[in-house]
């Protein structure tokens, strides 16, 4: 499972282009369509440098922000220095989430979920979030699509160019697992010196899952799958859907 590093210094300059805002919205839209309890704690898997989980604070929840990443947690926590919001962030592996009580409406963004390497670590991370949900606690998920992975990640190669930083994405596709290893190199210019650059790279993988083995991962969790959606609608899944929006809740007794 990734655990940005150098990646983390250059994150939010590199995805300025998602609009946070936006997503957060729409989870909230999903929220107040599904939510049975009245447990305000969300639980953000794999927060990165919390830019989700500041917009869901802004929208009224007490947030839990997870990763890996301790470099990506504290440009998160030096974020929100100013801003205060009601977010606590833990530096946990979301495999072997531990938390000190139950939990209302855990979310998990951006294909955090296909960085998993495997089918028993997808199951692990659906029993903790099972685990510590309230009953009927909602879990809402994206992953990127089998599709996506063959068609549009594929051996393809990207670049991206801000002010301080070039990057070059790299991406090569094992067709027999839907696994792409991506490569990122990066450029960043010297501040005195616009001439020069110092390089440094970052490497991980992701792994694309079926929608059926993704739903069987969760029945078996004690999540019970209660809509699919395609990227950030609520129209449904179709067969060149790149990125489906799962939402499952915990079949506990009250």
């Amino acid at each position: 499972m990734r655990s940005y590093s150098v990646f983390a210094k250059y994150y939010d300059e590199l995805t300025a282009n998602i609009d946070y805002k936006k997503r957060g919205k729409y989870f909230n839209s999903i929220i107040e369509k599904f939510n049975k309890t009245d447990n305000n704690i969300l639980l953000d898997l794999g927060c990165g440098t919390g830019s989700l989980s500041e917009v869901m604070a802004e929208l009224g929840y007490d947030v839990i922000g997870i990763d890996n990443s301790m470099e990506m947690l504290e440009i998160a926590m030096s974020k929100n220095f100013e801003k205060n919001l009601p977010i606590q962030y833990l530096c946990q592996d979301m495999r072997e989430i531990d938390m000190f009580g139950t939990i209302g409406i855990t979310i998990c963004a951006l294909d955090s979920i296909n960085h998993l390497e495997s089918l028993e670590d997808v199951r692990k991370v659906f029993e903790k979030v099972s685990l510590f949900a309230e009953p009927q606690g909602l879990f809402i998920f994206d992953i990127n699509t089998p599709y996506k992975h063959r068609n549009i990640l594929a051996n393809n190669t990207f670049t991206y160019e801000t002010d301080n930083v070039y990057c070059v994405w790299e991406n090569s596709l094992n067709k027999n697992t839907d696994e792409v290893s991506i490569n990122l190199e990066f450029f960043e210019c010297d501040e005195d010196d616009r001439n020069i650059y110092y390089r440094s790279s970052e490497s991980f993988k992701e792994k694309a899952y079926s929608l059926e083995s993704i739903e069987k991962m969760l029945e078996e969790s004690g999540l019970e799958v209660i809509a699919e959606y395609d990227d950030d609608t609520f129209n449904p899944p179709y067969e060149e859907s790149q990125r489906i929006v799962v939402v499952a809740k915990a079949v506990k007794n009250s």
